[in-house]
């Protein structure tokens, strides 16, 4: 009988990298005990790529305890980027390699969007290191290539850990919100996180937003003025004279001033990435519903709300999924690959029958479809809906049912 472990003497490393999201330690479990069993030695690498810049930051995660529900990552993580860029445009990927020979690493496996797994792709393609990318943002805008079963027909759509903890929070908050707003008769713009896609802002409609804007469909000036009247009709003919409307914090609005399409921007300072750091929409556009249609509105930033907490349940679930996926890579050597979820499937169909892997080649950026958004009622349509029911369960508003009789003076 063969009693020693198949990569016993081997060395795993495991690190993550860009925005966190609450699954991240719940992925850095799952594979941390899967090498394991498997006979690996783990590492963490501290802060994502700069771990492994310098002398290295390294840690042994092999035999310690490790808590995935605690949202975030016990690993660390930055914006760094190995490869130049604008901001930096040092060459530090032999820094890596270097430190990848002196720790004796035998296998990366990198938790990040398309920033850090696409570094990993370029150390993969480039100089051979056996990598294994893992899907990771709160956006769920990282092409997974993951199939949505509704009516007979097939959508293309994301699903990435971090979403479904994130949409839950968005949910909730959305929810909440209508008790404020129900009391001051106002519209509330909730800003959700969104570079370039929608899929999250299109969480808040589970917790009663009524209107949506999203970073697909540009807000050029004639769109501009059909929301406005939109916005007037829909609030008038509300029962309690409130409205919730959701917007992507990369929502393309058309500024009056410079006469163009503009993004507002909460600090215009770039990542080694390119990336600048959004927010502010939210008031922007409350600040012209105000003006323009004289109903009294409020920008209320979500910030990093839906990025903070524990993990929920479809996330671990997932996670310990896609680990099962990376066992499969590991046995059959199979580097340069990332797990995804091959269908889009309820909680208890989570398994690894449902997986696939994909080329780290073909990540890249997956918009929210033109079907699962209704771009002249500013609203997700029914296969986003089925899509989302999936995910985080049933739609919940919080209501207050009582009506009150009108009192008519007596002559």
């Amino acid at each position: 009988m063969r009693t020693e472990k198949i990569f016993a003497g081997k060395t795993l490393a495991i690190l993550s990298g860009g925005g966190d999201t609450p699954a991240i330690n719940s992925s850095i479990e799952a594979v941390r005990n899967r090498a394991s069993m498997l006979g690996f030695k783990v590492f963490g690498v501290l802060r994502g790529w700069k771990g492994l810049l310098g002398d290295g930051d390294i840690v042994d995660l092999t035999n310690i305890p490790y808590n995935g529900i605690y949202g975030g990552t016990g690993l660390l993580s930055s914006r760094t980027n190995p490869f130049p860029s604008k901001k930096n445009p040092e060459d530090r990927s032999q820094q890596i390699l270097r430190n990848i020979e002196r720790y004796k690493i035998d296998v990366l496996v990198t938790i990040g969007g398309d920033d850090t797994n696409g570094a990993a792709k370029r150390m993969y393609e480039t100089y051979g290191i056996p990598v294994i990318g893992f899907p990771k943002t709160i956006d769920n805008d990282l092409r997974t290539r993951t199939m949505h079963h509704y009516k007979g027909k097939q959508y293309e759509t994301v699903l990435c850990p971090g979403f479904a903890s994130g949409a839950m929070q968005i949910k909730k908050m959305a929810a909440k919100l209508h008790t404020t707003n129900e009391s001051h008769q106002r519209i509330m713009v909730l800003e959700v996180m969104g570079r370039d896609a929608g899929w999250l802002t299109g969480t808040a409609s589970f917790g009663g937003a009524q209107i949506s804007l999203i970073p697909e469909v540009e807000m050029t000036k004639e769109r501009k003025d059909f929301f406005f009247e939109f916005v007037k009709e829909k609030y008038m003919s509300s029962p309690t004279k409130s409205l919730i409307i959701a917007v992507s914090e990369g929502v393309r609005w058309w500024n009056e001033e410079k006469q163009m399409l503009d993004m507002v921007y909460a600090s215009s300072d770039l990542d080694e990435y390119g990336h600048p750091r959004f927010g502010g929409v939210s008031g922007v556009i409350a600040s012209e519903i105000n003006k323009k249609l004289g109903v009294e509105a409020r920008g209320q930033i979500s910030g990093y709300i839906p990025r903070a907490g524990k993990c929920y349940e479809y996330d671990r679930r997932l996670t310990s999924t896609l680990a099962d996926k990376v066992v499969d890579l590991l046995l059959r050597e199979d580097y340069g690959k990332m797990p995804v979820m091959r269908d889009i499937v309820p909680y208890c169909e989570l398994e690894e029958f449902h997986t696939d892997a994909i080329e780290m080649g073909n990540i890249g950026n997956f918009p929210l479809p033109e079907l699962y958004y209704n771009a002249n009622e500013f609203t997700f349509t029914e296969q986003y809906t089925d899509f989302l029911k999936n995910i985080i369960g049933e739609p919940y508003r919080m209501e207050f049912a009582t009506q009150f009789p009108i009192v008519i003076p007596q002559e």
